[in-house]
C-alpha cells in the first residue's frame, strides 16, 4: 500500500507497518477474472442497530453517494459508471472500526523481521518467484527493478498474492468518505477508483482489497494504479489482481518512477568506527559511500561499500543495534510504503530471495517497545524539559527523534534517537 494514514509515521521505528499488516483481507487470489463473473461475498457485517437507527444512516449514507455524483459527472465520469459503482454501494461498519482503530502496542523492529523475513517467507517467496519467473525478468529488464524485490513487495503485501483482501473498493471508499475523519482524501480515491472501473480495468465485482481502498497483489490505492500501473501483457486491461505480468510490471513501474536508481543496491549492513557521532545517523545527512568510508564506516563483511550516491546510516534499533548504509533505492521502497520496517523488510526479503546474507549483528531482544501511551508520555516529558518534539501523538516523527537525540547529548548518552523505557524514566524521574 502506498499511501501512509498519517504522515507523522514518517520513518518511524516504533509503529511498522501495524495497519499494513491489518490492509490484507481473507481472500484466496483469484484466476484471472472474466469479466463477467459473480461478485465475491464481502465478509463484512454491521452491528446490531434499531430499525430506526439503520434506516436514518441509510439514508444519510443514500445522501452522501449523491453528493459524490455530480463532481464525478464533471470529472467526465459517465452516468452509466456511476449506476454500476453507486446502485448497490453498501455502508460497511467494519471499515469504519478498522480505520479508527489505533494499536496501543507496538513491534520492534527485530519481531517485527522475524515474521516478515521468516525463513517459511523466504523458502515461499523463491518457490513463487520460480513460478513467474518471465513475468519478474521482462519487468525487470523494462523499468531495472531486480526481480527479487517485485517479488518481496509482492510477499509483503499479499503474502506472494494469497491474501489481498476481499472487499468492494467502491465501498470501502465510499464508508470513509461518507464516516468523514479523511473525507476529501477518500471522495479522490473515490473518484480514481470510478475513472478504474470505466477505463475497464476490472469490473466493480472484482475491485477487492483492503478496508482502506489499496487494491490487488501488491496493495495500489486507486490514485497510484492511475499513476503507474501498466498492461504489459496486452490484453487491454491492467490487471493488478490476477495478471502477474502486469503486478510486476506495475510495481516496478512505480519504483522507477519513484526514484530507483538501476544497478544500485538498496544498501549494506556496515560497521560504525569506535567514537562514531551516533547524531549523524540522521536521514537528513547523505553523502557518497566513499565518504562514509572516509569516516570509518565499514562493510560488515569486510567487504568494500557499495558504490551508493546520497548515502545515510540508519539506526532501526539504536547504538546497540545492527548499522546499515541505505541509498536513493532504499528511499524509493519507502515511497512505496513510508515506514522504515517495511523498507528494510522488503530490502533484506529481496537480498534473501537472491540467496544472500540477512541481518549479521545482534539486535537488543532485551528492550521493550514502548507503547503508544508512552511514547506520548515521552514526548511530553521532552517538550516539558524544553527539548521539542512536536505534538505528543504517541508516534516517533523526526521531530521527536531531534529532540530525544538532544536530551540523551545533554547527559552524555550516545545520541542516536532511540525511545526505549531507561530514557523515559528517566525523563519522568523527579
Amino acid at each position: 500500500m502506498q499511501e501512509p494514514l498519517s504522515p507523522s509515521i514518517r520513518r518511524t521505528w516504533l509503529y511498522p507497518l501495524a495497519l499494513a499488516t491489518a490492509l490484507a483481507g481473507c481472500a484466496s487470489a483469484p484466476p484471472k477474472p472474466p469479466m463477467d463473473l459473480a461478485k465475491p461475498q464481502a465478509t463484512t457485517s454491521a452491528p446490531e442497530e434499531t430499525p430506526t437507527d439503520a434506516q436514518n444512516l441509510q439514508q444519510d449514507f443514500a445522501r452522501w453517494i449523491n453528493s459524490v455524483r455530480a463532481p464525478a459527472l464533471a470529472a467526465g465520469i459517465s452516468d452509466a459508471t456511476l449506476h454500476t459503482a453507486f446502485d448497490n454501494v453498501r455502508y460497511l461498519p467494519r471499515v469504519v472500526q478498522l480505520d479508527q482503530a489505533q494499536p496501543e502496542f507496538t513491534r520492534t523492529v527485530w519481531d517485527y523481521l522475524d515474521s516478515a523475513v521468516s525463513p517459511q517467507r523466504v523458502r515461499r517467496g523463491q518457490d513463487k518467484l520460480l513460478q513467474v519467473r518471465a513475468e519478474a525478468d521482462a519487468a525487470a529488464a523494462h523499468y531495472g527493478v531486480p526481480a527479487s524485490t517485485l517479488a518481496a513487495i509482492w510477499g509483503m503485501e499479499s503474502n506472494y498474492g494469497s491474501n489481498y483482501g476481499d472487499i468492494p473498493t467502491i465501498d470501502a471508499l465510499a464508508t470513509l468518505g461518507f464516516e468523514g475523519r479523511r473525507e476529501d482524501w477518500a471522495r479522490s480515491q473515490l473518484l480514481a477508483a470510478l475513472k478504474i472501473l470505466q477505463n475497464g480495468d476490472i469490473d466493480r465485482a472484482h475491485m477487492i482489497g483492503s478496508w482502506a481502498g489499496a487494491m490487488g497483489q501488491t496493495q495500489f490505492l486507486p490514485s497510484n494504479f492511475l499513476a503507474y500501473a501498466v498492461d504489459a501483457d496486452g490484453d487491454g486491461r491492467r490487471d493488478i489482481w490476477g495478471s502477474m505480468a502486469d503486478v510486476l510490471a506495475s510495481t516496478a513501474n512505480f519504483l522507477a518512477r519513484s526514484g530507483w536508481q538501476a544497478g544500485q543496491p538498496w544498501g549494506t549492513e556496515v560497521q560504525l568506527p569506535a567514537g562514531f557521532d551516533l547524531s549523524r545517523a540522521d536521514a537528513q545527512i547523505r553523502q557518497t559511500a566513499a565518504q562514509w568510508a572516509q569516516e570509518g564506516v565499514r562493510s560488515v563483511d569486510g567487504e568494500a561499500l557499495p558504490a551508493l550516491d546520497a548515502a545515510e546510516i540508519l539506526l532501526p534499533a539504536g547504538a546497540r543495534g545492527p548499522a546499515f548504509l541505505v541509498g536513493p533505492n532504499f528511499r524509493a521502497i519507502l515511497r512505496y510504503n513510508n515506514s522504515t520496517s517495511y523498507a528494510l523488510a522488503v530490502s533484506l526479503l529481496a537480498q534473501r530471495l537472491d540467496n544472500g546474507p540477512g541481518v549479521q549483528a545482534a539486535w537488543p531482544r532485551d528492550l521493550q517497545a514502548l507503547t503508544r501511551s508512552q511514547i506520548r508520555d515521552l514526548q511530553t516529558a521532552l517538550n516539558q524539559r524544553g527539548f521539542a518534539s512536536g505534538s505528543a501523538d504517541g508516534l516517533m516523527g523526526p521531530a521527536t527523534r531531534d529532540g530525544l537525540r538532544k536530551y540523551q547529548r545533554s547527559l552524555g548518552l550516545p545520541a542516536d534517537g532511540y525511545p526505549d523505557l531507561d530514557v523515559l524514566q528517566r525523563l519522568q524521574a523527579p
